[in-house]
Parts: structure tokens; C-alpha cells; sequence
């Protein structure tokens, strides 16, 4: 349908009854063509994008709310996503589960993954890839639970059908295995009751989750999404680093975006004129959304005059709130071969602690490779060392690695938080990050718990063939403790504690957020307040992180605003 034929029915309809107004825009939206992926029509390298170009919606990052969002806005009006990265599908290591520690590990400028180092000695990573964190996890697909969305104020049905509308693309049942299995089992076998089976839904006991991951171990991003965008509604520039928000000279508002291509070269992207429905949506992400309003003059005033940037809106909550669940973990080397497996089965515990596992051959060499990065990081060749001698007198380990499961546990909420702070005014920088791991006690009591329960299924019945019984729970601690696997300093208690392991071990499973919170710096509808025409809608704005693992919430969401703000604009256009 040409663009002449859609303009004259929408006029055609504009005083029609809203139910056959509904039913024309229904119309108009399934009978638009849709294209796969890599979508070679619409998505093109940033060097390619004009000087200066207009649309409805400007959606800052294609990550994992940001593709949802904008290939469901695209449904009713023009649209451009731009992303700091590439496209997932031509990097091999994004696209199997075999290539998921090569991709962290990879710190080329352009990788898909950005390594960063909170100030709390964490080692972690942000997406740099169309499809965002997606791309780079361990794929487990949850839904939160009933209590979270009722908080949250969703429409839960509308929750529902943009949940399905997700999982329809992208996630799958996986085939459990025997580490997978025996961890399953095990956790049911110390009580983490009852066995949920396989399910989306976040309910306490033990369950088999989705995944990403089709059971041929491909991975299916947030990008595949885009499938059901309208492609001649839609613009993705790709390689595109956004530098800042441009907003109108004579008001508050929000008017376009400044985006730099690969080459350094600048370009423009303007909102359309005519409708205050037009606007700049960040997608960022828990670091890039509140960077960004940081960088373009929102945030706390003192901060943003000591980098040298106009103050636009001197708001102090910008980058407050910032929280990352702590990690900790058990690793298991195993005398029998295990699966390559990532997360898919957990236990939901009442107490605030969430069990998951996954198992795979652990590569030293790549461990090395690692972890050398990390110059801070003392004695890394002692402690590697450390590992062979507490694994190597009993059992019988190939020089360049063995095979071995892991159970970790996750904090939920959770209750301690940090700040994101700007350490430069280069967009393609980290900003400086401090998550406050365990400043609130009842976060770490839940950890200790959560590693008590660990412990059990170490010590059950379900797990004893895939257990050396010559390497106690103490010499697996032990390992870990010998690993590098942050900044932080050991005690010499660590591995005896588990009060003193869960701070010495700490990691992040990637699920930070805040920044941007609701109630805070964005309203209930996901306005920046005291700003027209911005919205920031993805992790930054949560409070808790949603579940036991946040994609498919964050997925979700995109469909869900979309679905909300298409809504909003059909009304307006309707009066």
C-alpha cells in the first residue's frame, strides 16, 4: 500500500466511530509486508544516513526493549532506531550457545560486548549490538510475577498479549539434560518445592524456564523482533553513536537527536513537526539512557557544570537508584562430561534468593586470556595455578581445561543501590558506575541463604555422579576464591565464611538497572518529567529487577508502550 492510499483512508476514518476506526488501522497494520532478518531494505550502516532526516518516533537503542518498541510503533508511524552497534547475525559467537564466554571475553573496541569495571571492583559487560543484552546473555526467558506487574500499574491483560507476542519470535522450551536435570532434582530434593515442570510464569519451587536458544543452540535476540515491523515505516542506522538529545530553543522539549556515524562524521535526526505525539525515546540501557540525559543536560546540575555541559533541567535523581543482584557461585568440575548448557531450570526460593545453573568445558587458556586484561588483579598466574593444584590431584584434567558445571544464586531486588556518575563527556566511554553491593544487610543475608541452599545440593544425592568425592564443598569454595573472577581483595576466611564469600565472590549476572526510575525521572506512562516529547523505556527505569531474569519483562515493555503510545496517538488523531 503506497503512502498516498494510507494518507487518504486515515483521513477517510478520522471522524469514523472508534470501533471502525480500530478496525481500519487493525487493517492497515496486518496487511503491511513485514521482512527477515538481517532486514536489508531498512537496517544500514550509519555512514549511509543523511546529514539531516526526520520521523515520528527517534528510538535511541536496539537493545532489547528499543527493538520491541520500535518495530510495534512502526505499525502506525514512522520510525528510527539508532544503534551504538552492529548487527548480531554476521558475529559467530553471538549466534550459538558454544560462543557465549567467547563473546565477553572479547575487548576489541567494536565487540559486541563493552567490559566495565564498577568502582565496587566488578567486572562486567554492556551490549554494543542491535539486539542488545540479548545478545549477549544466557538466554533464560521468564515472565515477573502477577505481584510485579500489579505494582508496576499494567494492564495485565494487555501484559499477557504483549508477552505471547514476544515469545512467539523468540523463545522455546529447552531440552533438559543430565547436569541440568541433576541440578533440577537436587534442588527439589532439599526442599525448594514444588516441581513447577516447565513454565514461563514466576512462581516459587522449582521450574523449567524458556530460553532463547532453539534446541539447536541458536540464539534468537530482541532483533529478531524487528520481523514485525513495517519496513517502510521503519529506519535502523547502525554504528550510530548518539551524543546528544537537541531540544527546541524556545521551550523544554525534546526536538531531535545528534548522532555521530563510524567515521566521526555528524548527522541530525528530527522529530516531525505537527504532532506533539512525536518523540525522542531513550533505549539505552541502565548506563547509556541516564549517560545520555546527563550529557545532554539533564541531570544534577553541580555534576553536568563540572564536565562543562548546559544545564537544561537540573534533576539530582538522574543516575541514582543504580542496583546490580548480586552473583555468587559454585563451580563443579566434573569426572563425567557434562552438556553445554546456560540457564535453564530454577529454584525460586521464599526467602529472596534465585538458584540457577549451567555447565560447559572450561577453556584455561581463555581464562587466562580474561583475566589478563585486568592488570589490577594480582597473582593471576598464582592463582590459576591455585586451581590446578586443588582439582588436578583428583582427577584427571587435559592442560587446556575440564569439564564442569556451576549452581549460582541470585539476590532479588535488590535493596542496596549506587549512582552512575560521568566520567567524560565521550558518549563512547563508560561512565563511572557504583552498585553498593550488600551496603543493605538483608541483601546479604539472602546470599548466604542462597549459598546454604547451594551448598545442599552439592551435598544431594541428585548431584553425586557429577561430584569427585575427593574434593570437598570446602575445596570447591576454595576454587572459586582462587579464580579471578573480580577486583576485589580475598580474606583469609573467604573460602571458610560464607558471609565473608558472598562479598569477597561477588559478580554481576548483568541484570543492573536504575538510573532513570520511575516516580523519580520518568512518570508512570515513562515521560521524562519536566521535559515534552522524551520518554526513557528500558532497565534504567525499574526499580527491582522484574523475576528471576529480566528480558522477556524488558521485551515486553516495548510491546507494551508501543501498543499504549499507538493507542494515544490514534485518540489524538481521532479528535
Amino acid at each position: 500500500m503506497d503512502r498516498s492510499s494510507r494518507t487518504w483512508q486515515s483521513t477517510a476514518v478520522s471522524h469514523a466511530s472508534p470501533f471502525i476506526f480500530a478496525i481500519v488501522v487493525f487493517f492497515l497494520a496486518s496487511s503491511s509486508t513485514s521482512e527477515k532478518a538481517p532486514y536489508p531494505t531498512f537496517a544500514k550502516d550509519a555512514t549511509k544516513a543523511p546529514a539531516v532526516s526526520s520521523y515520528d518516533y527517534i528510538v535511541v537503542g536496539g537493545g532489547t526493549s528499543g527493538c520491541a518498541l520500535a518495530a510495534t510503533l512502526s505499525q502506525g508511524a514512522k520510525v528510527l532506531v539508532l544503534e551504538r552497534g552492529d548487527l548480531p547475525y554476521g558475529i559467530p559467537s553471538v549466534n550459538t550457545i558454544n560462543g557465549f564466554i567467547t563473546t565477553l571475553a572479547d575487548l576489541t573496541p567494536t565487540s559486541a560486548s563493552q567490559t566495565f569495571v564498577s568502582t565496587d571492583g566488578v567486572i562486567s559487560q554492556r551490549a554494543r549490538v542491535l539486539g542488545g543484552g540479548s545478545a549477549l546473555n544466557a538466554g533464560f526467558f521468564t515472565r515477573a510475577s502477577p505481584d510485579y506487574v500489579n505494582k508496576a500499574g499494567f494492564d495485565p491483560k494487555l501484559v499477557k498479549e504483549s508477552y505471547e507476542w514476544v515469545e512467539k519470535k523468540v523463545a522455546f522450551e529447552p531440552k533438559v539434560l543430565a547436569w541440568q536435570a541433576a541440578v533440577r532434582d537436587g534442588l527439589l530434593e532439599v526442599g525448594v518445592l514444588p516441581d513447577n515442570g516447565f513454565t514461563y510464569e514466576h512462581i516459587y519451587g522449582t521450574k523449567v524456564g524458556g530460553s532463547i536458544f532453539d534446541v539447536n543452540g541458536n540464539r534468537h535476540t530482541a532483533a529478531d523482533l524487528l520481523e514485525y515491523a513495517d519496513p517502510s515505516n521503519i529506519t535502523v542506522f547502525l554504528n550510530a553513536t548518539v551524543h546528544r538529545v537537541l531540544f527546541k530553543t524556545d521551550e523544554r522539549r525534546a526536538r531531535g537527536i545528534l548522532y555521530k556515524d563510524m567515521e566521526g562524521k555528524e548527522h541530525m535526526a528530527i522529530l516531525n513537526e505537527g504532532s506533539l505525539m512525536n518523540e525522542v525515546i531513550l533505549s539505552a540501557g541502565t548506563l547509556g539512557s541516564p549517560q545520555l540525559l546527563m550529557l545532554s543536560g539533564i541531570g544534577p546540575a553541580k555534576h553536568l557544570m563540572g564536565h562543562g555541559i548546559k544545564v537544561v533541567l537540573d534533576q539530582p535523581m538522574v543516575g541514582q537508584g543504580l542496583s546490580d543482584n548480586p552473583m555468587n557461585l559454585v563451580l563443579i568440575p566434573s569426572p563425567r562430561p557434562v552438556e553445554i548448557s546456560l540457564i535453564e531450570i530454577v529454584g525460586i526460593t521464599r526467602f529472596g534468593s534465585f538458584i540457577e545453573s549451567a555447565s560447559t568445558h572450561i577453556s584455561l587458556p581463555l581464562l587466562n586470556k580474561f583475566s589478563s586484561h585486568f592488570g589490577h588483579f594480582a597473582n593471576q598466574t598464582t592463582k590459576l595455578e591455585r586451581l590446578r593444584s586443588i582439582i588436578g590431584h583428583h582427577l584427571n584434567i587435559d592442560p587446556t581445561g575440564f569439564d564442569a558445571g556451576l549452581i549460582l544464586e541470585k539476590v532479588m531486588g535488590p535493596l542496596s543501590s549506587g549512582v552512575l556518575e560521568l566520567e567524560t563527556i565521550n558518549p563512547n566511554d563508560n561512565p563511572k558506575v557504583t552498585f553498593n553491593y550488600f551496603k543493605d544487610p538483608r541483601d546479604l543475608q539472602r546470599c548466604v541463604q542462597g549459598m546454604e541452599t547451594i551448598v545442599k545440593v552439592l551435598e544431594s544425592k541428585a548431584l553425586s555422579s557429577f561430584r569427585e568425592p575427593l574434593i570437598s564443598v570446602q575445596d570447591l569454595l576454595a576454587l572459586v576464591v582462587a579464580l579471578p573472577l573480580n577486583l576485589r581483595p580475598r580474606h583469609v576466611n573467604t573460602a571458610f565464611d560464607l558471609q565473608q564469600y558472598c562479598i569477597d565472590t561477588v559478580m554481576s549476572i548483568w541484570h543492573y538497572h536504575g538510573g532513570c526510575q520511575v516516580d523519580r525521572v520518568v512518570d508512570r506512562n515513562y515521560k521524562v518529567i519536566g521535559v515534552g516529547g522524551l520518554r526513557v523505556i528500558d532497565s534504567s527505569t525499574l526499580l527491582n529487577s522484574p523475576g528471576t531474569n529480566p528480558q522477556a519483562t524488558m521485551m515486553m515493555i516495548g510491546r507494551y508502550m508501543g501498543k499504549k503510545m499507538l493507542e494515544e496517538r490514534l485518540t489524538l488523531r481521532m479528535k
